[in-house]
């Protein structure tokens, strides 16, 4: 399974989840189907994603403050977090993706994809608050 399918199969069951109908027959405390351990995976991934989403913003605001007193020829602080953000993404995609091989075209697949991504993205949130609360 190459990453773009990967991706989007993870992105499809966090869809699947939106519509009210697919949220009311999952019991994300104890799932009983790998459809549904699937989904509250995907669910837990999207609830992480806001989370860091949010640190992000933080981390890019006091990026900002630092850059208000950049010498001449100094790399903008702002630029320099968005650059590792999307670097750590594309590591983050291709490590879950790397880790799901473990089950590579079964049902368990996205599963173990979106728990890696939602593991990770929870150590990257963690990351960007730290950077926000150094002084």
């Amino acid at each position: 399974m190459n990453r773009s399918f990967c991706i989007v199969s993870a992105l499809a069951t966090s869809l699947a989840i939106a519509h009210p109908v697919v949220s009311q027959d999952v019991n994300c405390l104890d799932p009983q189907t790998q459809s549904a351990m699937n989904i509250c995976a995907a669910q837990d991934y999207a609830i992480a994603d806001e989370d860091l989403n949010l640190a992000y913003k933080q981390a890019r605001n006091y990026a900002q403050g630092m850059d208000q007193y950049l010498n001449l020829g100094d790399r903008p602080a702002v630029e320099i977090l968005r650059d590792a953000q999307r670097a750590w993404i594309d590591y983050r995609d291709m490590a879950c993706e790397t880790e799901s091989l473990l089950a590579r075209g079964g049902s368990m697949q996205p599963l173990l994809f979106s728990s890696c991504a939602a593991r990770l993205t929870r150590l990257r949130t963690e990351d960007l608050r730290y950077f926000g609360e150094v002084n």
